[in-house]
């Protein structure tokens, strides 16, 4: 369920000025409409510097999602902004990430950015999954898989950012072409098999027009999904399929019935092989 936002203007004074202790005056603030899980969502300028600012109340039950992401964000160089600073007070949690140029990912065919999306994946998948607390895959997916047999092909030690909505890929055109995507909103990262990102990305696409098959063929541009087994990758189209059938029968907008109907569409075809 989508989390109600606030201006950053309806902080506390504490609040603000713990934020201003960081940034200095603020002199702009745009507040940002993207995004389902934070509160507060700025993009901020002052004399020192532009910053993206997150945040929710501390007794706020998605509140452990702002220290997951503060915990996480040191080992993320090169796949996301840097945190730069993350504070509690006055009732808030706040995370102030250095602010991103670029625009989201377009997802839809024969779009450019979807090499750059399936380069940073690819840098996703080599990069070692940090000693934190984090949920497994197979454990999010465990109500939701057919067959209890089916959590093994989730399992497994690397890092995911599960989240693959376009909105959370920002691509900088002007960046070298190869490394221009990075991924924000690290809330719901996850400890599991190298490949799931992939298939996260895969039910994206295909909400953004892609057949299966198209989707899948960009899957295999990432060297992980070349690992996963066949059945684990219907289990897990599966799996989403009842995830999403369940999210958008609790909230259905046009774009979770979206997400469920190209859940289905994956499962549909991965059953017909």
């Amino acid at each position: 369920m989508a989390t109600t936002r606030i201006g950053l203007d309806q902080l506390p004074p504490a609040a603000r000025a713990a934020i201003e202790k960081h940034t200095g005056p603020l002199l702009t603030v745009k507040e940002t409409t993207e995004g389902f899980n934070s509160e507060i969502a700025a993009r901020v300028t002052s004399t020192t510097g532009t910053w993206h600012i997150k945040g929710l109340r501390a007794d706020h039950p998605r509140a452990w999602t702002q220290r997951r992401e503060a915990a996480v964000a040191p080992f993320l160089t090169g796949l996301a902004p840097t945190l730069r600073w993350h504070v509690e007070t006055a009732g808030w949690n706040l995370l102030g990430f250095e602010a991103l140029n670029g625009h989201h990912a377009d997802y839809t065919p024969n779009s450019p950015d979807l090499p750059e999306v399936a380069a940073l994946l690819h840098r996703l998948g080599e990069t070692p999954c940090p000693g934190i607390e984090l949920r497994h895959a197979e454990q999010r997916l465990e109500r939701y898989a057919a067959r209890p047999d089916d959590l093994r092909h989730f399992a497994g030690p690397h890092l995911l950012h599960t989240d693959l909505n376009n909105t959370n890929v920002l691509v900088d055109d002007r960046a070298p072409q190869g490394d221009r995507a990075r991924l924000v909103d690290w809330a719901w990262a996850t400890r599991g098999a190298a490949w799931l990102d992939a298939g996260y990305w895969t039910i994206w696409l295909i909400a953004a027009g892609h057949t299966p098959a198209s989707a899948e063929h960009w899957a295999t541009a990432i060297p992980s999904w070349h690992a996963a087994p066949a059945d684990g990758i219907t289990a897990f189209a599966t799996a989403n399929a009842n995830v999403w059938s369940e999210i958008s029968a609790a909230d259905p907008g046009p774009w979770t019935l979206r997400l469920a109907t190209a859940a289905q569409a994956w499962r549909t075809h991965r059953m017909s092989l």
